[in-house]
């Protein structure tokens, strides 16, 4: 047998030091997609237990609340916040534009 030479013996511990990452990242990886033990059914078990299942943070698509008894708004009372609201625009319009007159006279 012949003996290594030291370069031999790096490149050998390099080898085994890239397969050792790659094998631990592969594992890594893999152990990110699978699935926890708890979700696992058991072996041998007799009962079942099913997780309960956890209440829909949205309702279905098709699923609709029940009809209101009432108007959310009067016509009359819907009509005084639409002027208002208009009102309150064209203020801010007026508003803005004054403000913009003085800055591009400087």
């Amino acid at each position: 047998m012949r003996g290594r030479t030291a370069s031999q013996d790096r490149r050998g511990r390099g080898a085994a030091l890239a397969a050792a990452v790659l094998l631990l990242g592969l594992g890594l990886g893999l152990g990110g997609c699978s699935i926890s033990l708890s979700d696992m059914p058991m072996m041998g078990a007799a009962d079942n237990v099913e997780k309960p299942k956890e209440p829909e943070a949205f309702p279905a698509v098709n699923d609709l609340p029940a009809n209101r008894g009432e108007a959310v708004l009067a016509p009359a009372e819907r009509s005084k916040i639409e002027q208002e609201l208009i009102a309150a625009r064209e203020r801010q319009a007026n508003a803005n534009a004054s403000a913009a007159k003085p800055a591009a006279a400087k």
